[in-house]
């Protein structure tokens, strides 16, 4: 169970690392649509488990903008750094995960339609 601070931590490094995938990694990651649909932070607000969708365009695939979002990620801190510097002490490690639960409900639905 999270606590208030941890939540709203997490909304706030929900909406500022959407806005970063947005504006500013656009020339690393290619025309591709990525979404930040959920992060959980622990306890001691060191580590930011961040789940990303994603919605290749451009002939790329989804486990390439992954494996880029990974290479990455020390850059991504650091521009998450400048947005909240002076809203958290410790900008946490940040961590990535694949959230695939789009591509499951469009499953659902292919196979009720069938």
């Amino acid at each position: 169970m999270q606590t208030t601070r941890q939540n709203k931590i997490s909304r706030l490094i929900q909406q500022d690392m959407g806005d970063i995938f947005l504006k500013e990694m656009k020339p690393v990651l290619g025309p591709s649509m990525i979404t930040v649909t959920g992060v959980r932070i622990t306890p001691d607000l060191s580590i930011a488990r961040i789940h990303v969708s994603i919605m290749p365009l451009g002939g790329a695939k989804k486990e390439d903008i992954m494996d880029l979002i990974l290479q990455n990620t020390s850059d991504l801190r650091r521009r998450l750094g400048m947005r909240e510097g002076k809203q958290l002490r410790i900008i946490p490690q940040l961590e990535f995960f694949l959230d695939d639960s789009l591509d499951y409900i469009e499953h659902i639905d292919q196979l009720l339609k069938s």
